[in-house]
């Protein structure tokens, strides 16, 4: 394989340009939306805030950080070639490795010709008059075009706690999602903990990751822990050359299944109720699921753990018990086990030994949902009486997710309508793909889409797939502009919650419900219906001259 070009020289000009389509961001779903709309001889210019191409991947190289997606079922499939060409050494690959993967796409496909690096969006503007977008960076570059695509990234606007102090550490410390890198680019710097004293906050996803890493070298590990999680194994291993083989002659029947789970992996529901199994049969069923690879105990259980109560319970003390079977102390055990909450509805983190870290002398246990954290110092962190001193700070605190993107940039659309004013009381979309008053604007991976509760890739494949289709058909249709209409919008996002309420998501204080964002309006910002549904939907929508859309 050819190696990344990752630190490819970006486009430096200054002038306005004209093109067909604009997208917003460089990572898997710009990337392939590209690819698709070059097919069509489009004229594209993407705009990517980073150094290279990835995303997620790009900006996420804190300790730890790797797939809960089984790797072969994460990348691509829409090219036979790279399919045999690629191969994943673990079946749970790392960032390096994915980063490279995508840098290797965008290499063999030639698309950093068309993205614009360094370029941070500033503002969007809808001409009425011209029914062009108007897209300027925050270095001044700028472009038009009559149709805008947004594929920044749901999990893309980190969500910082404003502790007192927060700049008077005299340390080192950043967000996982700006996590120093070496110079290889591709790697997290920190790989060994030696000598320092780490306070990692957070213990979600990501936290855990990263604590699970640190406390290998770590001379005092010191987790700060808001809320704790419901965790599983992730049950990782390298892939040998005869699973290879196999992996490289199953795709199609792997991406097959992916298209008929719930979530887009390779685990669907058990089409039996909880209640209706013996008990002796169910406990057996559940200990194979935890020690299934991935997330086969939380996607691939019970159909009715996610919506009945009762039968949630009951995978909840299962779970409770592993944790109290894997934590040495009691009473930390406790501490590690939810009480407001049952098990999967929140994100569930997938572990390697995270629970045996607590076993260890050097990890400590500070639950910050108890005492509340007082302040940074300069020295560490404060804690009620007790100051923590720390070398290294990891905030693992997640996202304003979903949404969060969005408000970064300054949105206008038709007569000059604010998008944070049309989303002040919480997002309003049809299929997540557009907004009421933001003709020609179409969102990727945004609010209320079914790729956003979803093995991320299968679900941008659909989303880009359906809106090249949609750009196609206005093209012969000879069409100048799409746009949601209100009533549509109002209905989808009706749906969405109607849907929600029929499952345990609400139940639990949660990023999917924008519970971490303080003044964030509480509404679950996925869609849960599941891949499948969402599919359909959209076909439906498609094979009626999308109806929904009004167009001009």
């Amino acid at each position: 394989m050819s190696e990344p070009s990752e630190n490819a020289q970006p486009n430096e000009s200054k002038a306005i340009e004209d093109f067909d389509v604009v997208i917003i961001g460089g990572g898997i779903s710009g990337m392939y939306q590209l690819y698709r709309l070059r097919e069509m001889g489009l004229s594209v210019r993407v705009f990517e805030a980073g150094t290279g191409v990835g995303g997620t991947w790009y900006w996420n190289r804190y300790p730890g950080a790797r797939f809960d997606s089984e790797s072969y079922s994460y990348g691509y499939s829409f090219s036979e070639e790279l399919l045999q060409e690629w191969e994943w050494s673990e079946h749970f690959a790392a960032q390096p490795e994915t980063l490279r993967y995508l840098n290797y796409v965008a290499d063999k496909f030639d698309l950093r010709k068309d993205i614009c690096f360094s370029s941070r969006i500033r503002s969007m503007n809808f001409d009425d008059a011209v029914t062009e977008w108007t897209v300027v960076t925050e270095n001044g570059d700028s472009a038009r075009a009559p149709i805008l695509i947004t594929a920044i990234g749901m999990l893309s606007a980190p969500n910082m706690p404003h502790f007192e102090g927060l700049d008077s550490f005299e340390g080192v410390s950043f967000h996982t999602s700006n996590s120093p890198h070496d110079e290889d680019g591709f790697s997290g710097k920190y790989k060994d903990f030696s000598g320092m004293r780490v306070g990692v906050v957070g213990t979600g996803a990501t936290g855990v990751q990263v604590i699970q890493e640190a406390a290998k070298t770590a001379d005092e590990l010191f987790v700060f822990q808001m809320v704790p999680e419901f965790c599983a194994p992730l049950g990782n291993s390298p892939i040998d050359e005869e699973t290879q083989k196999k992996i490289k002659s199953s795709y199609p029947e792997i991406f097959q299944k992916c298209k008929e789970s719930f979530g887009g992996f390779l685990h669907q529901f058990d089409p039996r109720s909880t209640l209706d199994v013996p008990l002796e049969e169910r406990e057996a069923f559940f200990e194979q699921l935890y020690r299934e690879p991935g997330f086969a105990i939380w996607l691939g259980n019970y159909i009715d753990t996610l919506s009945d109560k009762n039968a949630n319970d009951i995978i909840t003390e299962f779970i409770k018990r592993k944790i109290r079977e894997r934590v040495n102390d009691p009473v930390i055990a406790e501490k590690l086990i939810p009480t407001t909450y049952g098990f999967g509805m929140r994100r569930v983190p997938m572990e390697t030994n995270y629970y045996e870290a607590y076993n260890q002398d050097n990890v400590h246990l500070i639950d910050v949902g108890e005492t509340p954290i007082e302040r940074i110092t300069p020295k560490g962190i404060k804690v009620g009486d007790t100051e923590y001193e720390l070398d290294l700070i990891i905030f693992a605190t997640g996202f304003d997710a979903v949404t969060g993107a969005f408000k970064r940039i300054d949105i206008h659309g038709k007569g000059g309508l604010d998008l944070q004013d049309k989303w002040a009381d919480g997002p309003r979309t049809l299929l997540g793909m557009q907004t009421p008053g933001f003709p020609n604007m179409f969102t990727l991976v945004g609010p209320h889409n079914g790729a956003t509760f979803c093995n991320i890739p299968r679900c941008i494949e659909q989303n880009v797939e359906w809106v090249t289709a949609l750009i196609r058909y206005m093209r012969d249709k000879e069409y100048t502009t799409i746009e949601a209409t209100d009533e549509a919008a109002e209905a989808w996002t009706d749906h969405v919650a109607e849907v929600a309420a029929e499952t345990l998501f609400p139940q639990a204080a949660s990023w999917l419900m924008g519970d971490n964002v303080p003044g964030k309006k509480r509404g679950f910002l996925l869609y849960p219906g599941g891949g499948p549904r969402y599919r359909a939907a959209c076909e439906e929508v498609a094979e009626n001259d999308y109806k929904g859309f009004k167009f001009g």
